[in-house]
């Protein structure tokens, strides 16, 4: 090192320090990165995926705004609209020690790109942990716990290449080795039946998969039963009254209920209350006019469907 004017020099760059993510640092094990076979490393990186989902929920601050960070990866709803405000987002721990977000399930989408980013690599992190923990063959409460963690928040941004087969794997290759206790196993056969119901329309197999799990839960076989016979009223009854992680994977049937809800109110009716009309749908008249091609006439707080022929 040398001196000049009484100042020291030494190496320098111009370049300044690349931003170092630890999440992003790993590679996906399926094209050939070997580091996350390797339990302890597991577990760091799923520390890491906690802490950054912490954050990301630390970083939203109101619940609103939380909503809304979630809601800007859903896949199937990017346009949704507003029905109503969002209820407060309450965030627990259950008892293997994963967490758990109950969301309401209406939701605005506006997010900024850097929300998206954050959410965006945290969903992508879990699909390497899982890669890893599948390629180890690790069974264990560690990888039961990481498992729910990425299901209930795969489910909750309504990320079906994430959470459908996740759930295959936690009750076909871990329950088997590693029991869930009862409570578990009723939480997760009850998505797994809702999904095959409300977003793969199989009803056959949905029941079938229930009576094979012996689900029992009242709600969903509600649900069931709202979509085997076009029960509009029973179906939204349902959904408002389910948890926000069941609540989500019904949204996936939402457009054919109400499609059919229009139908039969089409054929049934002449006119009809507007209230009714949205309680019916659990749509606002604004988005059914323009989402949903809605071509009736609001006449003050009356909608007219159809005019009587005349004679």
């Amino acid at each position: 090192m040398s001196s000049r004017g009484g100042r020291a020099t030494g190496p320098w760059s111009r370049l300044k320090p690349a931003n170092f993510d630890p999440l992003e640092a790993i590679g996906l094990p399926s094209k050939g990165d070997a580091r996350l076979h390797d339990l302890k490393a597991q577990e760091r990186y799923y520390t890491k995926i906690v802490e950054r989902y912490m954050a990301f929920c630390s970083d939203a601050g109101r619940s609103d705004e939380l909503l809304r960070r979630l809601a800007r990866l859903n896949i199937s709803n990017e346009n949704a609209k507003i029905d109503k405000p969002p209820t407060p987002v309450p965030v627990r721990v259950t008892p293997r020690g994963t967490i758990e977000l109950s969301l309401s399930m209406n939701m605005p989408t506006s997010i900024g790109p850097a929300g998206q980013k954050d959410l965006t690599t945290i969903m992508m992190a879990m699909r390497k942990l899982r890669e890893g923990i599948v390629a180890s063959k690790r069974v264990d409460d560690f990888s039961i716990q990481a498992y729910i963690f990425c299901i209930r928040l795969s489910i909750l941004v309504k990320q079906m290449e994430s959470y459908q087969p996740a759930i295959l794997h936690l009750l076909r290759v871990m329950h088997p080795v590693q029991p869930l206790t009862k409570t578990e196993l009723q939480e997760f056969v009850g998505y797994l039946v809702l999904d095959l119901a409300c977003r793969q329309n199989d009803l056959a197999e949905a029941h079938a998969t229930r009576h094979k799990w012996g689900l029992k839960d009242a709600k969903i076989d509600a649900t069931l039963r709202a979509l085997a016979h076009d029960n509009y009223f029973l179906f939204w009854k349902m959904k408002r009254s389910v948890d926000g992680h069941k609540a989500k994977l019904m949204e996936f049937a939402e457009d054919s209920m109400k499609r059919q809800t229009l139908k039969c109110l089409g054929r049934g009716y002449l006119s009809i209350d507007l209230p009714a009309l949205e309680r019916f749908t659990n749509t606002t008249w604004p988005s059914l006019t323009s989402d949903c091609g809605v071509g009736w006439q609001l006449d003050g707080s009356k909608v007219i469907i159809r005019k009587p022929k005349a004679g």
